[in-house]
């Protein structure tokens, strides 16, 4: 009778968790295709005509074309760099043994603790003396340091869990280094080396702060632009708000599923 309780108890709660997860997305989907006069109204509306002006105003915008090629190539090369640089240094770290190696792994994790704050004044200021403030390039450049240490730091033991013996198999067979980390290593690894890739292009695409600062109007990304569609007063445009949250949102949607088998293989090496 207890036991039954406690498993009820357990579900309610995880019931609740889900629902207070999961409504304010539905909310959100929900609320960008209303008309701003069934959000502003006092009591909640579900039952509505739903319009698509929402998304049309926003897809129409040339700051938000602009905006979205922006993110797309920043994005794209960034995490681009970081998986070219990313995953041959992760596997020497894993591969072989030196004695830097833990000094290593603190200095690319400690990259991931620092807040974007500590490092964006002086980044404008480097920018700015060079020339390239405002530009996609010294966002590709930001970006590709903290894509380089994401890759890495995940990376490291997706090789450390490829069984020696099978690159050692392919060493007597004539392999030499570079075939065998991108013909044996990198197949083998694969799938939590995709999940680290992924990862690191949904932490740059969100990211907003550093955008802020190194940004004026020519390289400006797409989270950037879907904030400025934020008025001062009560005219606020709710519904085109909610829009752009649900197109700024669809890539990492699309790939959530990798990301979650990738943690569900980190798990598992766990155990």
């Amino acid at each position: 009778m207890a036991r039954g309780l406690t498993r009820y108890l357990a579900w309610l709660i995880i019931a609740v968790l889900v629902f207070l997860t999961l409504f304010p997305l539905f909310w959100t989907l929900l609320s960008a295709f209303k008309n701003r006069v069934d959000i502003v109204t006092t009591s909640p509306v579900f039952f509505f005509t739903p319009t698509l002006d929402n998304f049309t105003y926003i897809l129409t915008r040339d700051s938000v074309q602009a905006g979205l090629i922006n993110s797309l190539i920043v994005t794209g090369s960034a995490v681009a760099i970081g998986a070219v640089l990313g995953l041959p240094c992760a596997y020497a770290v894993a591969r072989y043994p030196m004695r830097l190696a833990d000094d290593i792994k603190f200095f690319v994790l400690s990259m991931r603790f620092m807040p974007p704050v500590a490092i964006a004044v002086p980044l404008m200021v480097i920018w700015l003396n060079l020339g390239l403030y405002d530009s996609r390039i010294a966002l590709i450049i930001t970006y590709s340091l903290s894509t380089l240490a994401t890759t890495v730091w995940l990376a490291i033991p997706a090789f450390s869990r490829v069984p020696r013996e099978i690159e050692e198999a392919a060493y007597v067979d004539g392999y030499g280094p570079y075939s065998i980390f991108f013909r044996i290593a990198i197949p083998v690894a694969a799938k939590s080396l995709i999940g680290a890739i992924v990862f690191s292009f949904i932490l740059v695409w969100n990211e907003f702060f550093i955008a802020l600062m190194l940004t004026t109007s020519d390289a400006k990304t797409l989270p950037i632009v879907a904030s400025e569609f934020t008025l001062l007063g009560r005219d606020v445009p709710w519904g085109i708000l909610n829009a752009s949250v649900i197109l700024l949102s669809l890539p990492p949607l699309l790939f959530l599923g990798v990301i979650s088998s990738f943690i569900n293989s980190a798990l598992k090496s766990r155990d």
